[in-house]
């Protein structure tokens, strides 16, 4: 196919379920369903409203395929009293999550601080050699970090305990210290992912950290203390609803005791649904006001493309690989192009669909999911003396040489083609559609009529909403700095700089556009880029719902976004960047910045007459300073 590419019985695999599961979204099959609510009053106040969700039809569930489903419960129970049939109150509690493994380690990092395995793995690996801690010298703060296993040292628990009935008290210790099982086929040569020394709190030594550093073991800390304390405690409230036959419930629950709650809470995979409102006080027999109903139609959506979360957490649970292939392998499929990162999913890309095409083909063994579990497992006999190596060996090796040799026979003077990747952008100069390329720096749209048509131009990612003034498609684009060279982000339409004079249109922001739209006017709204900028606004100022820059938090812009255009026109270089990306771009260790201060100062000295030069010289070279 092409030079630097590979195979292998984890990567191959790896590669593989991403494949497949692309494969299910493109056979998925959506289903339509639709969801009734009914808004009840307790009392026929507004004060007391509440909505109950459609169960079913004395007392079965049933499931509302159409809308005609619906309207036929509506009438059905429009015109009968609704009534609370039962209100249940029990205490819930919730148990901790088990100390980090590499696996859960390098998930929940993905999670909650969007750092890639091969990142965490790299600055797990900093915290377990060592850091200079203040007053402390070189300190290994984690254990180490390739490891299967949930086995924490008496020592540790020990410690642990004493730390949370000091600070937290003794409701938040529990009587009995955790214990966690270890899977089977776990290597229990080592602990759990645990901080070597509770007591170095990650407050205390941030100040001796960078930022990575500092997040990743707050993150370690605060799930091995919280795997000690007590249960979190919700008091939680059910409640069944009948009119004419038909049964509505709702439910919500509250904290009663946050328990290891208060120091941590794993992350999910998928977005969280709003959490219902609290309930008001209802009783058995109750009558309850019909204030209307809510119906939606929906329709079933396709499993969602892996992550590099999920991928890992598949791999774990099918036996592929060991704690220290996991993020080596998630990284390796992506260097190979075999796999591409859309958002946070990865996508199957056309390479990484003939390679897998090949080696199902191929060797249709090496591939299968199960055989990499199986090789684990009989490679574990061997170390029981259960099975001769030799034995093993010949077994694998004799199928899989003429396998080999079978498949260079049928490949001798053949050379598969990768089919290209075509967008829906449309090149200025010629009309066709480009396609996607891979060169030296990552992938870029090219024209395919190359050489007659040599236009190229940066890869770009389409937004959801639509553009403010022209109604166009808004797209992701990157530049470059001309001033420093370094890379930033903006959203424009995609007629900005059209050949089109007719279609051109300006439109260019640094604000992220999303996928909601303004409920006054329609247009689509945006939001500040950056973590922790997450609310959405409207950008129309003809909308009464109209945000003001001031108001909409982070950057103040101080000037338009200028940036290459599609033709590859470059307009003027903006001013500013947003802090943001200034911020993340300009990050340099310590001791770099300790020595551009000093430069700094130096410069100063030059500037100044030779008497004060001299002084300035000799407060340099002092000691203290």
């Amino acid at each position: 196919m092409r030079r630097g590419l590979s195979a292998g019985r984890v990567q191959s695999v790896a590669t593989r379920m991403v494949y497949d599961r692309e494969e299910e979204i493109k056979e998925f099959v959506p289903e339509e369903y639709w969801t009734l609510d009914v808004i009840l009053s307790a009392d026929g106040t507004d004060k007391t409203l509440f909505q109950a969700h459609y169960y079913g039809e004395n007392g079965k569930k049933r499931e509302l395929k159409s809308e005609a489903d619906v309207e036929t419960v509506v009438d059905a129970v429009k015109e009968n009293h609704f009534t609370v049939t039962s209100v249940k109150r029990t205490d819930k509690q919730r148990s901790p999550s088990p100390p980090f493994t590499t696996s859960t380690l390098q998930q929940e990092a993905s999670r909650k601080l969007n750092m890639t395995p091969r990142r965490t793995m790299a600055i797990a690996q900093q915290l377990y050699e060592g850091v200079d801690i203040s007053g402390e010298g070189t300190v290994g703060l984690i254990t180490y970090m390739r490891t299967d296993s949930l086995r924490i040292s008496d020592e540790a628990i020990a410690d642990t305990r004493k730390f949370i009935l000091g600070r937290y008290g003794e409701s938040y210790c529990p009587p009995q210290a955790r214990h966690f099982k270890t899977k089977a086929g776990a290597q229990d040569a080592h602990e759990a992912i645990r901080p070597s020394n509770v007591l170095l709190t990650p407050e205390d030594i941030k100040k001796d950290l960078t930022n990575e550093q500092y997040r990743l073991y707050r993150l370690i800390w605060s799930r091995f203390l919280a795997c000690q304390m007590a249960n979190a405690v919700y008091d939680s409230v059910a409640v069944e609803i009948t009119a004419g036959g038909h049964a509505f419930r709702s439910s919500s629950s509250s904290v009663k005791f946050s328990g290891y709650t208060a120091v941590y809470e794993e992350g999910k995979d998928e977005e969280k649904e709003e959490k219902p409102s609290a309930l008001p006080g209802l009783n058995e027999g109750q009558e309850v006001a019909c204030k209307g109903f809510d119906k939606d139609q929906h329709f079933t959506q396709p499993p969602a493309r892996y992550t590099d979360a999920t991928l890992i957490r598949a791999m774990e649970e099918n036996g592929i690989g060991r704690p220290s292939t996991y993020a080596p392998t998630v990284s390796t499929i992506l260097d190979r192009e075999y796999v591409v990162k859309d958002g946070k999913y990865l996508k199957i890309t056309p390479l990484g669909e003939v390679v897998t095409g090949l080696m199902c083909d191929k060797f249709k063994d090496i591939v299968d999911m199960g055989f990499t579990a199986n090789m684990e497992k009989e490679l574990d006999e061997v170390e029981e003396g259960h099975i001769p190596w030799r034995q093993l060996l010949h077994q694998f090796y004799e199928p899989f040489h003429q396998s080999l040799e079978q498949a260079e026979k049928d490949l001798e003077g053949v050379r598969l083609k990768v089919p290209d990747e075509v967008s829906e952008e449309i090149c200025p100069e010629c009309g066709r559609n480009l396609v996607v390329k891979s060169g030296r720096f990552g992938r870029f749209l090219a024209c395919p009529g190359y050489p007659e048509c040599a236009f190229t131009m940066p890869l770009v990612v389409e937004m959801p909403g639509r553009c403010p003034k022209c109604g166009g498609r808004l797209l992701k684009r990157t530049g470059n700095s001309k001033k420093t060279g370094k890379q930033y982000t903006y959203y424009c339409c995609e007629h900005l700089n059209s050949k089109d004079e007719a279609a051109r249109c300006d439109f260019m922001t640094w604000d992220v556009p999303v996928k909601d739209d303004c409920p006054v006017c329609g247009h689509t709204m945006f939001k500040k880029s950056g973590k922790g900028f997450r609310k959405p606004y409207c950008i129309n100022e003809a909308c009464s719902n109209f945000t003001p820059e001031e108001k909409r938090g982070g950057y103040q812009k101080k000037a338009a976004p200028a940036t290459e255009g599609d033709s590859g026109e470059t307009a003027a270089e903006p001013e500013e960047k947003p802090a943001a990306k200034k911020t993340a771009a300009e990050k340099k260790p310590a001791a770099k910045k300790t020595t551009t201060k000093k430069t700094a100062e130096k410069k100063t000295a030059e500037k100044k007459p030779a008497a004060q030069k001299t002084a300035a010289s000799k407060k340099t070279a002092t000691p203290a300073e």
